[in-house]
């Protein structure tokens, strides 16, 4: 399933050779198909103003009106636009979501809730297992560090943001000035209207714009279904179709201990989806490389994607293994283990994409002829080449460091939350000595508060697994850069990597220990040095903070190389995205960028293996997949859905419930929990993942067989009533008439 953090799926019944080719099998087909529209298409992949089908990832403040008029008869007035927008709902731990009443009650993904509530588990309170229903108001669970964002303006600060930056700069001084005005534009915005304010990077670079958000940090959870119900068929149907998932929670938005008031919620549509109806999803793409030159696209095929696969597949091992050791240690990796089995299995197939020849075809072609219409312009070419050259050498730069950058910048080598509570607190003592608009981006006054929701999260942290996962990733350091490497025997310490792991996390007093934990006595020291600032940091002996003190230095230095190589690829990127605005106009979508967006489409099935996949699932449809499969993991159901099964089954109107469908809408990871609505703009459905086919949608859209799947409303209505008798929260969506 995708988006941001995605969790996967559990281990398959198939032996896992025989998945792995199957899945092998399944990508070629799929990329070979790809391919022979790839070749012929006309335009560099960014922001396609002649989109293919039901294309795009629009910005609210730039909706795509005459197509959708052109094509579907829509109109979509500012109202119904304004009020989807600010509707919609992002996580920051990941993910998108939408408000469902006036009382702040928000739906989402279980699995984009995930995070939250495996951290609001305990031993004697296996959240993900059991699921959870607040039998009243009161009852509902504060999270310890969810932050939810509804996007309530946009502001184009392209002209402010360019002009600071002088046109003769050296890559770090223009970095240097566009990294200053950005701060400064969103201190100014902050202070002038009190909301979160980030200024956004669209089209690498061609453009900037002010994002405010309306900010909750006090949020609650109301309603979870079992993990193994969320996520029905595991790994095996993982990116499949037909789906029988019902991957819907609901949390709720708080300001000043009540429930927040919300002026924009979406209804509960009163009928199903249809085979045929055309659809909007609004929500939080997380990144697509579209837009990218084919010397960025080799460096992800060759450079990047190898090294995220590598990094997944040592933690998909590590998590399975401490998940082996007993029940408790599996409540503790859970999440964890889901992410890292989704993410191995997406990544898997952008990689088998980009490695395809006929898909990379497809991209050079596309590329020359947008070099030959744009390189013949007097202007197009400086005495530094073309934009594409310049971006060349500037991923060239960037590739030099990457493994560096990955193991440092990234963290990749220090996989701690210590580590990253330490890191923050040294770097935020250093970063506030200097003025907003020269510190790292991340330490900007705009996002203090979403910092420090994060440092000081009463999250549990567990010692063992804790351990576990610094042994390894530091085991991944000596392994990427050789035990003889100064930084890697500086850091390591004359240790094996388990035995400096167990040093630093014992000695390590920069978060809270659960509370059965054998060191939960220890004391958690983390506000004690925030505040303290650069003596107090200075003063401390804590080893892990020493760690990452150890490590700044060449941290900095590479992201310094990196940062300069962005500023000449944004820089680049700029003018080959003015060239086409001068030539297509504005009607283009941006690469994805975390930020909301509107994508539509149409409910369609399509063809597989030569059979068609009708568009919608039902119930009937879920306990006939279980009893194929002979009812065993992952496709047993929960408890309590076994002992509701005769009664439910006896039901016709219950069997024939619209479960799951697909529709032609552009999605891709971050879409996860967005809402999907009709025409009216009612709530119809939850966007959770997509199909195999559409794990391409990172570098190229298709709507042949790419499809975007979703919970269909009605599905969850169902189970709210049936089976779980959550009568006050379904009250609560679909009120009574005079209520």
């Amino acid at each position: 399933m995708q988006g941001a953090g995605r969790r996967g799926g559990q281990a398959g019944t198939l032996p896992k050779s025989h998945a792995s080719n199957l899945f092998a099998l399944r990508m070629c087909t799929v990329m070979r198909n790809v391919a022979k529209w790839l070749v012929v298409a006309g335009s560099l992949g960014l922001a396609a103003a002649a989109g293919r089908g039901d294309e795009g990832m629009w910005l609210f403040s730039a909706p795509p009106l005459d197509r959708l008029r052109r094509d579907h008869g829509m109109e979509a007035a500012p109202t119904w636009i304004e009020h989807l927008q600010q509707a919609s709902v992002r996580f920051n731990s990941g993910g998108s979501g939408s408000f469902v009443s006036a009382d702040g009650l928000v739906l989402t993904n279980h699995h984009v809730g995930a995070d939250a509530i495996q951290k609001l588990g305990t031993p004697d309170r296996d959240l993900m297992r059991d699921g959870f229903l607040a039998a009243t108001r009161s009852d509902e669970l504060a999270c310890h560090d969810l932050e939810l964002n509804v996007l309530v303006s946009i502001e184009d600060v392209t002209d402010r943001v360019q002009a600071a930056v002088q046109p003769a700069a050296e890559a770090d001084a223009a970095a240097a000035a566009r990294r200053a005005v950005m701060a400064e534009i969103e201190k100014e915005s902050l202070t002038a209207s009190g909301l979160r304010s980030d200024v956004v990077t669209l089209y690498q670079g061609g453009a900037y714009h002010l994002y405010r958000y309306r900010k909750f940090t006090d949020v609650r959870l109301v309603f979870a279904p079992e993990q193994r119900i969320a996520f029905f068929g595991g790994d095996p149907d993982n990116f499949e179709f037909p789906r029988y998932n019902l991957d819907c929670c609901f949390f709720r938005a708080y300001e000043n201990g009540q429930p927040a008031r919300v002026p924009h919620h979406l209804a509960w549509a009163p009928r199903p989806v249809a085979a045929g109806d055309l659809v909007f999803v609004s929500g939080h793409p997380g990144h697509t490389d579209r837009a990218n030159t084919v010397s960025e696209l080799e460096s992800l095929r060759d450079r990047l994607l190898p090294l995220q696969m590598q990094a997944v597949n040592r933690l998909e091992a590590l998590y399975g293994a401490y998940a082996a050791r007993g029940p408790e240690e599996r409540r503790q990796v859970v999440g964890d283990l889901l992410g890292v089995q989704n993410a191995r299995k997406a990544r898997t197939g952008v990689l088998a994409g980009l490695l395809d020849p006929g898909v990379f075809a497809g991209l050079r072609h596309r590329e020359a002829q947008l070099r030959n219409g744009m390189c013949t312009a007097a202007d197009a070419t400086t005495p530094d080449g073309t934009p594409f050259e310049r971006i060349e050498r500037a991923q060239a730069d960037v590739d030099r460091v990457l493994v560096r950058y990955r193991l440092l910048e990234s963290a990749q080598a220090f996989n701690s939350n210590y580590f990253a509570n330490a890191r923050a607190i040294l770097r935020s003592v250093a970063e506030r000595a200097k003025p907003d608009g020269e510190r790292l981006r991340e330490y900007r006054d705009s996002n203090r508060d979403s910092l420090e929701l994060g440092l000081f999260s009463d999250k549990p942290l567990y010692d063992a697994l804790e351990a576990a996962k610094l042994a390894d990733s530091l085991t991944a350091l000596a392994s990427a850069l050789g035990a003889d490497d100064p930084l890697v025997a500086t850091v390591l310490a004359g240790k094996s990597p388990r035995g400096r792991a167990v040093e630093l996390v014992g000695g390590c007093e920069l978060g809270r220990r659960a509370d059965h934990d054998e060191a939960a006595a220890r004391p958690d020291r983390r506000r004690e040095l925030y505040d303290g600032g650069a003596a107090a940091v200075a003063a401390s002996d804590d080893p892990m903070l020493a760690l990452a003190r150890l490590v700044d230095d060449e941290s900095r230095a590479v992201r310094k190389v990196v940062e300069a190589a962005q500023e000449v690829k944004q820089q680049s990127h700029a003018e080959i995205t003015r060239w086409r605005f001068e030539r297509e106009g504005a009607a283009m979508y941006p690469d994805a960028t975390f930020t909301l967006r509107l994508a539509y489409g149409t409910v369609r099935g399509y063809e597989e293996d030569g059979r068609p996949i009708p568009p919608i699932t039902t119930y009937g449809g879920l306990f006939a997949r279980a009893r194929e499969k002979g009812d065993t993991p992952p496709f047993d159901l929960p408890p309590r859905w076994a002992a509701l099964r005769p009664e439910l089954e006896a039901d016709a109107g219950f069997m024939d419930t619209p479960f799951n469908f697909v529709s032609t809408a552009d999605i891709i990871g971050g879409n996860s929990g967005s809402p999907v609505v009709n025409r009216a703009g009612e709530l119809i459905g939850l966007i959770f993942d997509g199909n195999i086919h559409s794990l391409v949608l990172d570098v190229a859209y298709d709507d042949t067989r790419a499809r975007a799947i979703a919970v269909d409303t009605q599905g969850i209505l169902a189970a709210l009533r049936r089976v779980y008798r959550a009568h006050d929260l379904v009250a609560e969506l679909v009120p009574s008439p005079g209520r």
